[in-house]
């Protein structure tokens, strides 16, 4: 019989803190709080289909990878779904954000607010240039959101859109969101299959 992992309890938690967590524990840290993510299957197969459709003409030097803590500050260590990363920081986890040219999360049913405000925050005031949410769970279809940081350093939003996505920035990239709803609707049938 295995003991229960006890996380000691903080309201506040800081980088530093994590150092005692055993190293295989997946987590994130967002303005002090510990979140310890427990993601679907669905959220996972998004992250994969991203990673893929923005390798395709990705700038040498960078690679997309998924689920990838990313050194921010004392009270931040996100873990974004997929992030665009240069090759010199790929062994190195959590990997300084400077060195991330785009940072993308998938939003859970739990996940909702966080993914469009509070990591928005905290990627903005880190100077993240390419922040984009991806929304599985509106109805109508899968969505993509673009933030671009404004006038005042805070993020606005310029682009909302559940159409194939193509972008020239930060490089080009393109992707199918139809076909994604298409996934997710393939996977809600299934469930009346269980």
């Amino acid at each position: 019989m295995t003991a229960a992992l006890r996380l000691p309890d903080k309201q506040d938690w800081t980088v530093d803190d994590l150092a005692s967590l055993p190293s295989d524990l997946n987590y994130e840290l967002i303005d002090g709080r510990l979140i310890l993510p427990s993601p679907i299957g669905l959220h996972q197969i998004l992250g994969i289909k991203i990673a893929v459709a923005l390798e395709q003409a990705c700038p040498e030097g960078y690679s997309p990878v998924t689920d990838y803590s990313m050194e921010v500050d004392r009270r931040n260590e996100p873990r974004p779904d997929v992030v665009v990363v240069h090759d010199s920081v790929v062994m190195k986890s959590p990997a300084p954000i400077d060195r991330a040219i785009l940072v993308i999360e998938i939003i859970s049913p739990t996940s909702h607010f966080r993914d469009m405000h509070a990591k928005a925050k905290v990627y903005a005031e880190a100077g993240v240039s390419h922040y984009w949410v991806v929304d599985p769970t509106v109805e109508s279809g899968v969505t993509l959101t673009v933030f671009h940081p404004g006038r005042t350093g805070a993020y606005e939003v310029v682009v909302d859109t559940s159409k194939v996505f193509n972008t020239d920035v930060p490089y080009p990239i393109t992707i199918d969101l139809p076909a994604l709803t298409k996934l997710r609707d393939k996977y809600l049938a299934a469930q009346g299959d269980s």
